[in-house]
């Protein structure tokens, strides 16, 4: 038991840290502003998912479609960069993201790359080489229960923020996205040219 346990404790905490759901609260908060809380907890449950499905697909293929297509982790981060960074420049100058349906919210940014991003792919795939898929598989279901806890009473937290503590971090998350999006692109590059 304890052969399981002590190792999949460790991942669970690691790939909390490493999705950030509480630091990344004002930016969900931030691109579903306006809309009721039913559609809320629908754009986070569909983000949820999406992370989710997203970091299994990864653990299960992510190798191999890497490989397929030449495409590298640095590769990934400054793609996740440049796409944060659009979004941080939406959010400064209309106050929040434009999409088609409102459900895309929940699928990119939120889910890929906001909850599952470069870090978490790296760390999970680090994790399946170390402890192996029940281990990983595991510690990846009981992050995204504590993701759901955290996201199921986002409301909470905002209605005690007030609308002007809410605006302010809206526009502070638009900063805090912009410079994520900076380390995406920097780490990339960084990485890219530590090949040659």
């Amino acid at each position: 038991m304890e052969l399981f346990f002590f190792p999949f404790l460790k991942s669970l905490i690691a790939l909390f840290i490493i999705t950030d759901s509480p630091g990344n609260l004002p930016f969900f908060m931030g691109l579903t502003e306006g809309l009721s809380l039913k559609e809320k907890r629908s754009i986070f449950a569909t983000s949820i998912l999406t992370g989710f499905f997203t970091l299994i697909a990864f653990i299960l293929a992510g190798k191999a479609v890497f490989d397929l297509f030449g495409i590298t982790l640095d590769d990934f981060r400054i793609a996740g960069g440049i796409l944060l960074f659009w979004i941080a420049i939406e959010i400064m100058l209309r106050g929040r993201v434009n999409f088609e349906h409102k459900e895309d919210v929940g699928i990119v940014p939120l889910g890929c790359p906001l909850l599952v991003g470069p870090g978490a792919i790296t760390a999970s795939l680090v994790m399946l080489q170390t402890y192996g898929y029940a281990i990983t598989l595991s510690a990846i279901g009981g992050c995204f229960f504590l993701i759901w806890l955290v996201l199921h009473f986002a409301d909470n937290i905002y209605s005690f923020l007030g609308k002007n503590g809410s605006l302010i971090l809206t526009k502070i998350s638009a900063i805090l996205i912009a410079a994520i999006a900076i380390q995406f692109v920097r780490e990339g590059i960084f990485g890219i040219f530590k090949l040659f």
